[in-house]
């Protein structure tokens, strides 16, 4: 279904003044001197969404750098507006998806990514659109260090099976496994809108770390 337009949309985009990328030109490899004009480490949320998760953990974290995807202008100026009312400066946003992530970020540059309630896709002929088809984690990896990670999070129990088995085939370290994260004993989770929602209507929120070597 399409998207209408939200009403004054292009001017509150421009309302957003510094925190929204359009010219990605000579970014790659240079986004910490470039934009955030500092060394701080950099981390990536592909769908950002309405911007509850990036702004919660930018306000955090804020000796890191993170960089919003959200392919979607009408969610994403929701997200450029928390962060603008929160005087945050270490969170920038893109109007991009994961498919641009390898053309934006060079080797190394970002240190994790979080992937929090992407669409399922739940045809298996649609297999890779999802964001953890063994595709996108080659490409990941490209933009990731030895070390690196993806925090990765779903309501969809057929989403994180099928993830657990990418991750998996693909030589992937897994840590902190959870089909229950709201039900679990971990600390310092930061809930996405999709999140709270679905979690008020009594499903369960599935979790995964995952690390390359």
């Amino acid at each position: 279904m399409r998207m209408h337009p939200k009403k004054h949309l292009p001017e509150r985009l421009e309302r957003c003044g510094a925190l929204y990328i359009t010219q990605t030109e000579g970014l790659r490899g240079n986004w910490g001197s470039a934009v955030f004009q500092n060394a701080n480490p950099i981390c990536v949320e592909i769908g950002c969404g309405k911007g509850n998760f990036i702004t919660g953990l930018a306000q955090r974290h804020p000796d890191i750098n993170y960089i919003a995807f959200e392919k979607y202008k009408n969610v994403l100026v929701t997200a450029m507006e928390k962060a603008q009312a929160l005087h945050l400066t270490n969170v920038r946003f893109l109007s991009d998806d994961a498919a641009d992530l390898e053309k934006l970020l060079a080797a190394g540059e970002c240190e994790r990514i979080y992937l929090n309630f992407s669409d399922p896709w739940p045809k298996n002929r649609h297999a890779k659109r999802r964001l953890t088809h063994p595709s996108f984690l080659a490409l990941y990896k490209a933009v990731l260090p030895s070390g690196g990670q993806i925090h990765f999070k779903t309501d969809n129990q057929k989403l994180f099976e099928y993830s657990l088995n990418t991750f998996s085939d693909f030589g992937l370290r897994l840590h902190n496994i959870t089909f229950d994260l709201h039900g679990s004993d971990f600390e310092g989770n930061i809930e996405t809108e999709y999140e709270t929602q679905f979690s008020q209507q009594g499903f369960p929120i599935y979790r995964c770390e995952v690390l390359f070597d």
